[in-house]
């Protein structure tokens, strides 16, 4: 009497038998891409508050802003590796918008406008590229590169427009408390009710605001236009079948 079919089969040693692929799984180049964006963001407001550089430091909205994406690309650095979900759209558009209004405000406004003196030395300069440009670029490249597309809608953006209008609470009811003729009272010239009044102040806000907000329905639109890149290195990845991996055909 010969033995069951199934009993002349060899069993699979344990090093070879493949992951569950409904497990979570782990994306070193994205966790670290993330993680850099947070080390990035939390280093431009430490070498600016070490080097006195454009005080008052900690009321700039470009320190408070990149504090803000630290701690975003730093919990979302977290959920890749443990192989979690990415940050819900309406945090990581969010940080985006402010990445956006951060870099475009510097670049288009603020080095001609005069709200921010030239740097002097190395370590400021560093400062300027880190708050300014290598953070929001870092954040732009996220969202391009590891992000899915269509994703964003317009319903997120009066959230997106918090951080901002709470800055400007912030700012105005500082300005209040402080003595008038106090240096740096207010920390951008625009903002300056000693200038401007509060009519004169509110009104540019709310043009600022308006500006915002077409920013964020601008940024909503490229999202649902732009390729899936993200889904293009994923089917790259997966492209190959693992041994066995499925039934025979």
């Amino acid at each position: 009497m010969t033995a069951p079919r199934t009993a002349l089969l060899p069993r699979p040693r344990a090093a070879e038998v493949l992951p569950d692929p409904t497990g979570p799984r782990r994306r070193p180049w994205a966790t670290a891409l993330r993680a850099a964006a947070c080390g990035v963001a939390a280093a431009g407001p430490v070498i600016a508050q070490v080097t006195g550089y454009a005080p008052p430091t900690p009321i700039r909205f470009t320190v408070l802003a990149n504090l803000l994406i630290a701690g975003a690309f730093g919990w979302s650095a977290v959920r890749t590796w443990r192989g979690g979900r990415p940050l819900p759209p309406r945090l990581s558009g969010g940080a985006l918008l402010l990445a956006a209004i951060t870099g475009l405000m510097y670049h288009l406004v603020l080095v001609n406008y005069g709200g921010n003196p030239p740097p002097q030395t190395d370590r400021p300069i560093t400062a300027t590229l880190l708050l300014h440009t290598v953070t929001p670029l870092t954040v732009a490249a996220d969202w391009l590169l590891l992000t899915a597309p269509r994703t964003l809608r317009l319903a997120h953006i009066p959230l997106w427009l918090t951080a901002p209008a709470a800055y400007l609470a912030l700012t105005l009811t500082r300005g209040a408390l402080l003595s008038p003729g106090t240096p740096a009272r207010y920390p951008y010239p625009f903002l300056d009710v000693d200038t401007y009044g509060y009519a004169g102040t509110l009104t540019q806000s709310l043009a600022l605001g308006l500006l915002f907000a077409a920013l964020g329905v601008l940024i909503t639109a490229v999202d649902h236009l732009r390729p899936n890149v993200a889904g293009w290195f994923q089917h790259r990845r997966n492209r190959i079948s693992p041994p066995a991996a499925g039934g025979l055909k």
